[in-house]
């Protein structure tokens, strides 16, 4: 199945996701529907955020890359309804956002960590391709 997640500068080496920051968690939205991918990453514009660009990928794979990460995939199904503040953020980013002026030159542990080991036996080419796009992600 594919879901919908927000990429920024996406195909180049600076590529990056959308994440949200709650309660100590990295929380990455898969949206079933894109058009609701297409509203948020509006949203996010308006705030003078970068310009994401909404990307389809599979759910799995991604689910998997943000497992490996130690990062929270929410999937936002289409006609999802908030029932509390924290799930409002997935229809509408926060008011506030991480200065991302400099998102591209921040180092990134994790990412450059999880490169450097070896891939486990069973994992398919397709992960292994997905992860080393998705490393500079967050």
């Amino acid at each position: 199945m594919l879901v919908h997640v927000l990429l920024f500068d996406a195909g180049s080496d600076a590529e990056g996701i959308h994440s949200l920051e709650m309660s100590g968690r990295t929380v990455v939205l898969l949206f079933e529907n894109p058009d609701d991918a297409q509203r948020y990453a509006g949203l996010l514009e308006a705030q003078d955020f970068p310009v994401p660009t909404v990307e389809a990928l599979d759910r799995e794979e991604i689910e998997a890359f943000c497992g490996q990460s130690g990062y929270e995939a929410r999937f936002i199904e289409a006609g999802f309804v908030p029932e509390s503040d924290e799930e409002r953020l997935f229809m509408a980013p926060p008011e506030s956002n991480r200065d991302v002026t400099t998102w591209k030159d921040d180092e990134q542990v994790t990412p450059s960590q999880d490169s450097e080991k070896e891939s486990a036996p069973g994992e398919s080419a397709e992960l292994d391709a997905l992860r080393q796009r998705l490393e500079g992600l967050l």
